[in-house]
C-alpha cells in the first residue's frame, strides 16, 4: 500500500461512513491517537506525517468491530485490499 494523501482521504471517507469522526489535535498520546469510543472519535496526533496518520488509523482500524456491509461498495472494496495487504 503507498502512503499518499489520497489513501489518507480514502480512510477519513472509510471512517465517516463509520460515523466516526476525525479530530488531528496535538497531545501526548502514547500511541498516537486516542478513541473516545461512547462519542466514536478519533483523535490523532497532529504532527504526524501522512505516514504516521495512516498508520494510526489502520491501528484503529484493526481494534473497533464494525460490519463491512454497512460501508459503500468504493469503500468495501478499499477496505478488502486494506485486509489483503495486511494479511
Amino acid at each position: 500500500m503507498r502512503y499518499t494523501p489520497a489513501t489518507l482521504k480514502k480512510l477519513e471517507e472509510l471512517f465517516s461512513e463509520l460515523n466516526y469522526t476525525i479530530r488531528y489535535e496535538k497531545g501526548a498520546f502514547q500511541s498516537g491517537y486516542c478513541i473516545v469510543e461512547q462519542r466514536r472519535i478519533a483523535v490523532i496526533n497532529k504532527f504526524f506525517d501522512t505516514e504516521g496518520r495512516i498508520h494510526c488509523l489502520l491501528d484503529i482500524l484493526d481494534r473497533i468491530t464494525f460490519d463491512p456491509s454497512q460501508l459503500s461498495e468504493k469503500s468495501r472494496e478499499f477496505f478488502q485490499k486494506l485486509q489483503k495487504s495486511s494479511q
